[in-house]
């Protein structure tokens, strides 16, 4: 097994993740099969109790991980499944050595940070480098390491010290340390300056690492002299020094890596110039050639309550864009607080109200994400209502189907106290209920999690349709409340069609109202299995329908009703191409306001 440790320096947030997978594109199209890990200095086991404007969005796996969302980059730039072991965190690792204690395995010694930690971190990393995410038997041949952090930072010292050891102990040829360092620029001089980068190597040298490869994040390409200058200072050969500078569009990092023929000296440092050859990127350079050619805008208006902080809804964003690019338009995201909607702002923030109204009216789509707490419910509930009553294509992920058969309920079925339990416990209309096996006493991993089957009960429907007309779909989850089944009867009487179910047939996963345009809530979230080139069924549906182009989608569709082979993943949407050919236009939109996600990470205008 070879290993490629990428670390940061100077400042978080330089793109360690987004470097990571791109290290990971670029050696997979050398011919090399390629896995992950990321490590997570903090001492929480795991993302799942973490607030979103803390650490960004919360990544569900297969196996009901709750993961950092640089694993989601990981699954969506190099197209495996991850477990939850593929993220380390500090609680996990003395977790498990904690446990190792209290049953005696340390012989009566005394339990150390050297070597009992380093020691446990290092077998945890060769442990699961050596299973395997891309479905094919037998482990990968080179294992990406992320450690997250800045270098220099007080809780990630053992893992410092762990991967000196691991480094030594693999020896030279089967580790390589790509460090990724920030290059400024400063308006007053107007000179790429090196010193941040040098003192930040310096550190890192101090703490035992030394760096093979230098990425260099700046605004332009390093000029020559800046290379010389660091190669001279950090020790590390000119050829050796990358620069990450600012692109159109995220999927050009891995075609910048190649291009500077990074890949070279990673092979090299690796003894695998004779076992690898050329990176093939035609499918990225395509891709990343369209996106910058988008130029008829989709709008879709994100309902939410995380719309602060982007990284909250990152999934969703991309798999927004997968969906898009699928339909040949420019993805412009208008971020509406969702309680900015409601009454309340009205009287109390006119302009904020105005605002959000505008933004709603405005759009093309509108998408209700996943949130917890009551917060924002009620601006949802009137952002499903608007869609429901105007015909606007409706995109409700987990407590967005909630809040659209609440806001179903109180509207079409008149019960004015419809709620969910989870935001008035003494409601007499539950329509959302706590789900039996659900724990009222801890939070953390106790959701219903991970990949769970999903049945059509309605075959001419456009959610199956969407996915293929297949007879089932496998979908990742992450909730604790569920649609009341004791409601189901009524609210069907009324016009609401549960056309997907689990395998009891009495938990709700798939919603529409059959007479609109598109008005989908889904259980699950299909943003976390949405890949460049292979979009989401539901989020291509709903971008479709906002530029007019889901009829001929839908009549693109195959008509097998056969089960899916077992070669054939269950949610594929890769045989949908009416999308690619149908053109019908809508007036063009001002983009004076809104984000654009064609770039790939989201440009605010």
């Amino acid at each position: 097994m070879k290993y490629v440790l990428v670390t940061g320096g100077v400042v978080s947030g330089l793109g360690k993740g987004v470097t990571a997978s791109s290290i990971g594109v670029v050696l997979k199209a050398c011919g090399l099969r390629v896995t992950s890990i990321k490590i997570d200095p903090y001492l929480n086991t795991d993302a799942g109790t973490m607030s979103p404007f803390e650490h960004g969005e919360v990544f569900v796996l297969d196996d009901g991980g709750e993961v950092d969302l640089d694993l989601g980059n990981y699954e969506r730039f190099l197209d495996v499944k991850l477990t939850r072991d593929n993220n380390i965190t500090t609680g996990k690792i003395y977790q498990f050595v904690i446990d190792k204690e209290r049953r005696g395995d340390y012989l009566g010694k005394t339990v150390q940070v050297v070597p009992h930690i380093t020691d446990a971190i290092q077998e945890w990393i060769e442990r699961v480098a050596m299973i395997p995410v891309d479905g094919k038997e037998g482990p990968a041949d080179v294992c990406v390491i992320e450690l997250g952090g800045t270098i220099g930072d007080i809780e990630s010292m053992p893992f410092i010290e762990a991967l000196c050891q691991f480094s030594y102990r693999v020896g030279p040829g089967n580790f390589c340390l790509v460090h990724v360092s920030l290059v400024p620029v400063l308006n007053v001089v107007g000179e790429q300056k090196t010193k941040p980068t040098q003192h930040s190597v310096r550190g890192l040298r101090g703490l035992g690492l030394t760096p093979n490869i230098l990425a260099c994040r700046s605004v332009k390409p390093l000029v020559e002299n800046v290379k010389e200058k660091l190669s001279k200072f950090c020790h590390v050969p000119a050829a050796n020094i990358v620069t990450l500078y600012d692109v159109t569009n995220i999927w050009r990092i891995p075609l910048l890596l190649m291009d500077q023929k990074a890949h070279e000296a990673i092979l090299r440092r690796l003894d695998l110039l004779g076992i690898a050859g050329e990176p093939k990127l035609d499918e990225w350079v395509s891709r990343a050639e369209i996106c910058d050619t988008l130029h008829e805008p989709v709008r879709i208006a994100m309902v939410g309550k995380y719309t602060g902080l982007p990284d909250s809804y990152l999934s969703v964003l991309k798999a927004l864009l997968h969906a898009s690019i699928a339909c040949h338009q420019k993805l412009v995201v208008d971020w509406v607080p969702a309680s900015d909607l409601e009454d309340t702002t009205e009287k109390e923030a006119p302009n904020l109200y105005e605002k959000a109204w505008s933004l709603l009216k405005g759009a093309d789509g509108i998408l209700v994400p996943g949130g917890f707490g009551d917060r924002g419910v009620q601006g949802k509930i009137l952002a499903a209502k608007y869609a429901r009553e105007n015909n606007i294509p409706f995109l409700g992920i987990c407590l967005g189907m909630q809040i659209a058969v609440i806001e179903f309920a109180r509207s079409i079925l008149n019960m004015q106290d419809a709620n969910s339990t989870e935001f008035e416990r003494d409601t007499t209309s539950p329509c959302v209920i706590f789900m039996p096996e659900g724990s009222k006493t801890h939070m953390g991993g106790t959701m219903r999690l991970g990949l769970r089957r999903t049945f059509f009960h309605v075959t001419d429907c456009k959610s199956a349709k969407l996915y293929g007309n297949v007879n089932y779909v496998d979908e990742r989850h992450r909730h604790r409340y569920e649609v009341n089944p004791d409601m189901i009867m009524e609210l069907e009487r009324a016009g609401l069609a549960f056309v997907g179910k689990d395998e009891t047939g009495r938990r709700m996963e798939i919603l529409e109202l059959p007479l609109h345009p598109y008005f989908v809530g889904v259980q699950f979230h299909p943003e976390f299995k949405s890949r460049p080139g292979k979009p989401s069924a539901p989020f291509l549906g709903l971008i479709a329908a906002s530029c007019g182009q889901l009829d001929a989608l839908l009549q693109g569709t195959t008509h097998s009703n056969q089960l899916p082979t077992k070669n054939t993943p269950s949610n594929s949407v890769s045989k949908l191409n009416a999308c690619q050919i149908g053109n019908t236009k809508k007036p063009a939109k001002s983009l004076l306001e809104g984000s654009f996600y064609s770039n790939g990470h989201g440009t605010h205008v």
